[in-house]
């Protein structure tokens, strides 16, 4: 996907892929990470079953959730939030180590290339870590896209905000972002493509309890070489391209690509792309499918999968209850790739085609280990969007 116009895509495009990147993004070891978030849940779910009868009845099995939400004084304690991070994205701490900035007005400021302090374009375009709050509940109607800068944490806790039928965000050539707690919709295409959020040669992002759904082109595109994300606890509802990870089937850019899929729910009116995977190693745990159309889990290019603990619902109106689907490709040529399912359930006649082999040396580390039961993906999944934060109160109801 390109962030450019149409008339000057193909030549700045490959342009842009032949510069160097001014970030490091450390491929990892993938099956550590895996096996990191699995120890993480597994622990996480005994606490919170050995003290579900206490006073901490906010705690549900979540290791992101219960790291932060069971404060009371969470509001003090913003920037707990980024010590919560977890697989592939972990690393993204956001502002942590910059000064709050106060987004007061949802005016759209005419002028991008100089906006005003106090508005959303200006604390997203410093070139310094910074943790955004919002002063009330705010909605944003934009006239161009915002462009998010590196060492940035949106934070939507407290208030309602909302972005929605105009652009929307774009993470280009940027590293280190939270983006948690807005409501993004109907986002239009206007000078770079309909994305809810596009990310574009980035590394080390988190995307965390945020509502999305009805754009006109993905939902979330992570394209470009980007790399070490992780998307979590997401209501995602009503759109086609759901999630696209991997920019095309030659880009081979994209193999060092590592993206964790935890506890979403994907809802009504979802058709594909949940996630749709190119090259890389896509970690897929805990995540809540209540229904598709055509597909769930996707991908080309010799992706490598890893399936774990979600629970797949296939809705009863369609004929096609596979949850996996290679685009495009003979099986002669993908029943060569590591796409493995372990703990998952199944319902409505609901299948997920393996292919690969569970001996390979690529899944060593994390298949030792047993995955979460899917049986717990509700509990896990019950808040996934945006939550309803209150001051002096536990932040623990979903909007």
């Amino acid at each position: 996907m390109s962030p450019y116009p149409e008339s000057r895509n193909v030549i700045l495009l490959f342009v842009l892929a032949s510069l160097p990147l001014f970030f490091s993004a450390h491929v990892e070891d993938p099956e550590a990470v895996v096996a990191d978030v699995m120890r993480s849940i597994e622990n996480t779910t005994t606490e919170a079953q050995r003290r579900q009868l206490s006073e901490y009845h906010c705690l549900t099995g979540n290791p992101i959730d219960d790291c932060w939400r069971c404060d009371p004084n969470w509001m003090k304690n913003r920037k707990r939030l980024a010590d919560c991070g977890l697989g592939f994205g972990r690393k993204a701490i956001g502002g942590r180590n910059g000064e709050f900035y106060l987004v007061n007005t949802s005016r759209d400021d005419d002028d991008y290339r100089n906006p005003r302090p106090g508005t959303l374009r200006y604390g997203l375009r410093q070139k310094k870590p910074l943790w955004i709050i919002f002063k009330r509940n705010m909605s944003f109607k934009l006239k161009r896209h915002l462009v998010i800068e590196s060492d940035k944490t949106i934070d939507g806790r407290g208030v309602t905000v909302r972005i929605s039928d105009g652009p929307c965000l774009v993470i280009r050539f940027a590293n280190n972002i939270i983006i948690h707690g807005l409501h993004i919709y109907n986002c239009k295409k206007r000078l770079v493509d309909g994305d809810g959020i596009q990310i574009f040669r980035g590394s080390n992002i988190w995307v965390d309890h945020n509502y999305m759904s009805n754009c006109e082109d993905g939902l979330i595109d992570a394209v470009f070489g980007s790399t070490a994300i992780t998307i979590s606890n997401n209501y995602f509802t009503h759109h086609d391209h759901t999630i696209l990870l991997g920019h095309n089937d030659n880009f081979t850019m994209d193999k060092k690509m590592q993206v964790t899929v935890a506890f979403n729910h994907f809802g009504k009116g979802l058709i594909q792309r949940m996630p749709r995977c190119r090259f890389g190693y896509f970690h897929v745990v805990n995540n809540d499918y209540t229904r598709w159309e055509m597909y769930a889990i996707g991908g080309s290019a010799g992706a490598t999968i890893n399936s774990q603990g979600n629970k797949f619902v296939a809705p009863n109106h369609i004929f096609h209850k596979q949850v996996t689907m290679r685009p495009n490709t003979p099986k002669s040529v993908w029943k060569h790739w590591n796409w493995l399912s372990s703990g998952d359930e199944f319902h409505n006649g609901a299948y997920f085609v393996e292919s690969g082999s569970k001996s390979s040396s690529i899944y060593a580390k994390a298949w030792s280990l047993k995955p979460k039961l899917s049986s717990l993906v509700g509990r896990l999944t019950k808040e996934a969007g945006v939550l309803k934060c209150q001051k002096g109160s536990p932040c623990w109801v979903r909007l």
